[in-house]
């Protein structure tokens, strides 16, 4: 039996493409190929951008009620459906459905914060800055937008960056992830029963064609990307040597700093959750715990504990904690990556290599993994895993794991955890990081607040989502006026203007 296609989305109707080309979609618990996606080529990129560009002329023109009202709707069908959109990430990704719940939830929070944006794209008025002269400031959409989303929140990162781009009156095409692209196809079909026109949201599948055809368009006006950091890099140069606005979030090498006064339980806890859930590939997954002076004998007992308790199976399976590594390169890659730690010297005190779930033998898992005693030239500390392996790192103090942190070229999120106010203070005022958790290990901010990292982990001036996203699709224009009353002579001058 053939496997089905997932198509482009594209004037609110379905769009076969003419590519020719496709990828399979893998069920990572199975192992099994359980759909072929479309691979877009550069005319079916444009398609998608046409659309968009001509919707455009009405949508930038809707009253704020009218989006108002769209938003609204698209949150109340979002929030209805929430278990349907998660169960197709859990197919498609491969993490548990909890957390596929807990991706929807949040990603649905931008959707209410897109709600409220006729309050955040208020303008300034000022009376009489001059003679009969006032002067008012107020944001306008840009055009075309366009998103290139990853693999590991398939529905919340494009949420991230759509709801408000279009509730900004901006329109839109999404190149989401070809592992998993469903959930972006649904959020297409629902934003349209919604209410959306036809053109405002689109969906294009693809690869490095589709890429490469967002960032040269002269009809997009700006790009935002979430990946790697080489692939940050490469977006963000591409797209601003063609003029666009660009926001390209990149990778990241998450610490956690656990110093003797914490409470050792409470932080192993949390270090085990925050380095295995999702199996770690997430961009705020802590891949690196700094165990500082002399608890950190205790923090390992404890770590290690934890980690061999994760309960590992299918992703639908109600009893596990943890689920698949999306493919099978993913996986194998993992493995390299911690075949390569134990070879330059670290201990591996929890191994998840070679993790086989009866019933589901073929599929791509990978165990909890702990590596200790490792410096900052091994391959697993300088590289970004993306999976279930937690790296530990012994510091003598507090200044010390500073100094390591710093000396990392990531910069996304990092955290402490300790008792001691003054500790905290210290670690939050010197690390150079861009979101920062005290005893919170992974401190995603809320959507009302904007997301992003410093360094290598981002590239461009803005971060996503929370009032940074607001700025970032839109401009602001700055108006002076007068109305000279008919009759009366004229001041006009051929000096520079000044207010009088």
């Amino acid at each position: 039996m053939a496997a089905r296609t997932i198509a482009h989305r594209i004037d609110n109707v379905t769009h076969v493409g003419d590519g020719g080309r496709s990828a399979p979609v893998w069920n990572p618990a199975t192992g099994q190929v359980q759909a072929e996606v479309a691979l877009a080529s550069s005319a079916t990129v444009d398609a998608a951008v046409a659309s968009a560009r001509a919707a455009f002329v009405s949508w930038s023109e809707e009253s704020l009620a009218a989006r108002t009202k769209v938003m609204f709707a698209f949150r109340e069908i979002v929030h209805a459906r929430a278990g349907q959109l998660a169960e197709v990430i859990c197919d498609e990704h491969g993490k548990v459905l909890s957390d596929a719940a807990g991706e929807v939830q949040r990603g649905l929070e931008v959707i209410e914060f897109a709600c409220s944006l006729p309050t955040l794209t208020k303008g300034a008025y000022s009376d009489q800055v001059s003679g009969g002269v006032d002067s008012y400031t107020f944001r306008q959409p840009l055009g075309v937008c366009a998103g290139i989303t990853p693999f590991n929140f398939p529905a919340m990162v494009p949420m991230w960056m759509f709801p408000v781009a279009i509730a900004c009156g901006n329109t839109f095409v999404l190149k989401p992830s070809e592992r998993d692209p469903s959930a972006s196809v649904m959020l297409a079909d629902w934003f349209a029963e919604a209410g959306l026109p036809a053109g405002v949201f689109n969906v294009v599948h693809g690869d490095k064609v589709a890429v490469d055809a967002l960032l040269d368009h002269d009809d997009v006006a700006a790009v935002s990307f979430v990946g790697s950091t080489p692939i940050a890099k490469y977006v963000h140069g591409r797209a601003t040597a063609n003029g666009k606005r660009v926001q390209a979030l990149g990778g990241a090498k998450n610490h956690a700093v656990v110093l003797p006064d914490a409470d050792m339980g409470f932080a192993a806890e949390q270090l085990a959750a925050a380095a295995f859930g999702s199996a770690g590939e997430r961009c705020m997954a802590i891949s690196a715990a700094v165990a500082v002076g002399s608890g950190a004998d205790q923090l390992m007992e404890l770590v290690d504990e934890r980690a061999r308790a994760v309960r590992v199976g299918p992703g639908r399976d109600a009893g596990s904690e943890m689920g698949p590594i999306v493919t099978p390169e993913s996986r194998d890659r993992i493995v390299g990556f911690i075949d390569a730690g134990e070879a330059q010297g670290a201990e591996v005190r929890v191994d998840g290599r070679g993790l086989v779930v009866p019933g589901h033998e073929d599929g791509f898992f990978v165990g909890p993994t702990v590596l200790d005693r490792v410096d900052a030239s091994m391959d697993v500390y300088t590289n970004e895993i993306f999976g279930p392996v937690l790296s530990v790192v012994r510091a003598d103090d507090v200044d010390a794991a500073i100094a390591l942190i710093n000396a990392n070229p990531y910069g996304n999120g990092t955290a402490v955890f300790t008792n001691s106010g003054a500790a905290a203070r210290r670690f939050v005022r010197g690390v150079h990081v861009g979101m920062v958790g005290v005893n919170v290990p992974v401190p995603v901010p809320m959507a009302f607040h904007s997301f992003g990292g410093w360094k290598d982990s981002l590239f461009g001036e803005h971060h996503v989502h929370g009032p940074e996203g607001v700025e970032f699709y839109t401009r602001a224009k700055v108006v002076t006026q007068r109305w000279p009353e008919s009759g009366l002579p004229g001041d006009a001058s051929l000096d520079m203007p000044t207010a009088r």
